[in-house]
């Protein structure tokens, strides 16, 4: 990471971490917190500072007046540490590390006594660099569109209520930010009483904490301030969907508040939180020192791009806000979708294990290729149920089923040598292969990306290209091809499923090169035979004589990424390698329909289905295939990631290696390979 997205906080006096003397467990114990504070150049240690030396509290925390007393007694300046705004899927009391802290040298954010770095910034940046703006417009979309916020522990599956009701947010009796923030008890019956005058005849929700329906922390409002006009809602339901659906946000000093300017709100404001008094809120208590007005997007740039120090767990490294923004992406996907556990079939013995790290982190997984048993265990226990797509047959009355397939971005070797995937596809419709319906990633690649998707998008294209990275990526030579305008035909498994649902009248990779051959009678047709096929394995090989006659070179075990750059074009039935070959900017013909044909991007011989009528850019289609559509799994941290970890691993490690019982029972499949129907 280069350039302005380079987090600015050094160490004095070097690169080697300054002491913060700290006086409580949660700063000094190893763990994420410890971690962030040293890359940012605070290394947390014991025993009494020096001169100059930093002492460390947890904002305004009861343990922090130890720190602070000490610092007084030694001049020490003091620097108060808090969560960033964009936290966790669960709150920090579940036991879940932060993605970021606040790292203030001057006071503590919901503090309005003495200003904090943030305040100052908001106060004093001149908040005119188009980038920094055209990021925070992004950051503001794209946190909306992914549903995120501080927790992330909301179903946003879940329906809001009814639209037109009044929104009043609960915060935790207590907390630090209520105690520092000059806020008595009455001011949040006082809040309740001005949404209930203002709003004559209007619904009143009254939003709990998230702690709070935990079970962790009471908050200011319970059953009896119900009445027929005012319900609590705690419902997990998306805070965006909430601001959507209302007709005004009350609060005293929550971060929902914060989010209600983002949504487009005007919020009453009866504490004095750092969002309040800059010009979009209506302030009860207002700060008479913030007399500047920003917009919508300044105030995000300070509060979420430029004040927080954000961290990368997979790459152990701070990073930008995008960069936390993917991370936290990935991993709230991962609970939302696991959170209730499955039931799969028809997962291949050699796959489940890889297969219970990447689903069952929240539950683990029920295996059972029993179609009934499965059906009906996960009928009784609220779990999915989940098949490898090309086992759906097992599964022929299950009302839902989610289908489980490689992404395209898949590992350093192949599947057939039992090298675990790096991405896996889940797909609650159909599945990517098939055009005969609908897929998730039609869904995806029609709706297009949200804000600052485009641009992601591109970066990770110029990432793969620089990389030179592919589904498999195996190394291979590259044999001299004649002059000439060459056309690149990759062969494929014929009995594949792609071939099965996706292939035309050309349903061989016989008939491929004579198609191409009838067409192009004057090119150079360079073919590569799919690996699998090489190896044996699976079903595709052509008659030598054929070869010779319809190929003007056979590219064995070449590298797939060398004969895209080094031919003009591409001709396939439905080969991955087509969108490869797009995504490098070659022209590509298809004879089938793979899921990159009928958008307008290739030169379809074959039909494609009706419903692909959007248009979408090339990084836009690249979008939908390689960020929203997969999941991600780094096997180093051993967390959900966003592909730019797992396209990073793939071009410059480390990955594990497969262990000893994979390599030998790969080695079986090769001298078995005419058995090869038992174990697929």
């Amino acid at each position: 990471m280069t350039g302005p997205d380079r987090p600015q906080i050094q160490a004095a006096g070097g690169d080697a971490p300054r002491r913060l003397h700290v006086y409580t467990g949660g700063l000094l114990r190893p763990g994420r917190i410890r971690r962030i504070l040293t890359l940012a150049g605070l290394r947390p240690v014991l025993g009494l500072p020096g001169p100059g030396d930093p002492v460390g509290v947890w904002g305004r925390s009861p343990l922090a007046a130890r720190g602070e007393r000490i610092a007084a007694r030694r001049d020490s300046p003091l620097i108060r540490i808090e969560d960033a705004f964009l936290r966790s899927v669960r709150p920090g009391r579940a036991g879940e590390a932060p993605l970021g802290l606040l790292i203030d040298r001057r006071g503590v954010h919901f503090d309005p006594a003495v200003p904090s770095d943030l305040e100052h910034l908001l106060a004093t940046h001149p908040f005119d660099d188009s980038v920094l703006l055209e990021r925070a417009r992004d950051g503001m979309g794209r946190i909306k569109a992914a549903d995120l916020s501080k927790y992330n522990i909301h179903d946003p599956a879940l329906p809001a209520p009814a639209p037109g009701y009044v929104l009043v947010v609960d915060q935790l009796r207590g907390d630090a930010s209520i105690r520092h923030g000059g806020v008595t008890e009455g001011l949040f019956r006082e809040m309740l009483a001005f949404a209930q005058i203002e709003h004559p005849g209007a619904r009143v929700l009254i939003k709990t904490h998230p702690e709070t329906h935990s079970g962790h922390r009471p908050g200011h409002f319970g059953p009896q301030d119900e009445n027929d006009r005012i319900r609590l809602f705690s419902d997990p339901v998306s805070p965006w969907k909430l601001l959507e659906g209302a007709v005004g946000v009350y609060t005293v000093s929550s971060q929902l508040g914060f989010e209600a300017i983002l949504a487009g709100h005007r919020p009453r404001v009866f504490g004095k939180p750092f969002y309040g008094g800059w010009g979009l809120t209506q302030d009860e208590a207002p700060v008479s020192r913030r007399s500047r007005s920003l917009t919508r997007a300044q105030l995000f740039a300070g509060a979420m791009l430029l004040y927080p120090t954000w961290y990368d767990p997979c790459r152990d490294r701070l990073c930008s806000f995008e960069e936390a923004c993917d991370q936290l992406e990935a991993a709230a996907r991962a609970w939302r979708e696991d959170r209730h556990g499955h039931v799969a079939m028809g997962m291949r013995l050699w796959k489940r294990g890889h297969l219970q790290k990447v689903f069952g982190q929240e539950r683990r997984v029920i295996f059972d290729d029993n179609p009934a048993r499965a059906t009906e265990r996960s009928a009784r226990t609220g779990r999915s149920l989940m098949v490898w797509a090309g086992k759906e047959q097992m599964a022929p009355a299950a009302p839902a089923v989610i289908r489980v397939e490689d992404g395209f971005l898949r590992s350093r070797g192949l599947g057939a040598a039992l090298i675990p995937p790096l991405s896996l596809v889940t797909d609650d419709s159909g599945i990517y292969y098939d055009p005969t319906r609908e897929s998730a990633l039609e869904r995806l690649i029609a709706a297009g990306p949200p804000p600052g998707g485009t641009a992601r998008a591109e970066r990770l294209m110029r990432d793969l290209l620089r990389g030179r990275l592919s589904k498999y990526n195996i190394p291979g030579g590259m044999p001299a091809l004649p002059a000439g305008h060459r056309i690149l035909v990759p062969g494929q498994v014929e009995d594949d499923a792609s071939i099965e649902k996706g292939a035309a009248e050309a349903r061989t990779n016989l008939a491929l090169l004579r198609s191409v051959h009838s067409a192009r009678p004057d090119a150079v047709i360079v073919y590569k035979p799919h690996p699998d096929v090489e190896a044996g394995l699976r079903k595709g090989a052509v008659p030598q004589d054929d070869l010779a006659r319809l190929a003007t070179v056979t590219t064995r075990h070449a590298d797939p990424i060398a004969l895209i750059e080094a031919c003009d074009e591409v001709w396939t039935m439905t080969s991955l390698l087509g969108f490869e070959a797009l995504l490098r900017g070659k022209p590509v013909t298809c004879l089938g329909a793979p899921f990159y044909a009928g958008w307008g991007l290739t030169t379809d011989l074959g039909p494609v289905p009706a419903r692909r009528r959007a248009r979408p850019a090339l990084a836009d289609l690249a979008h939908a295939a390689l960020i929203a559509y997969p999941r991600y799994f780094d096997p180093l941290s051993g967390l959900p990631c966003p592909p730019e970890v797992v396209v990073e691993r793939l071009a410059l490690g480390p990955l594990p290696q497969p262990g000893a019982a994979n390599r030998v029972l790969a080695k079986l499949q090769g001298i078995l390979a005419s058995q090869a129907h038992l174990w697929r």
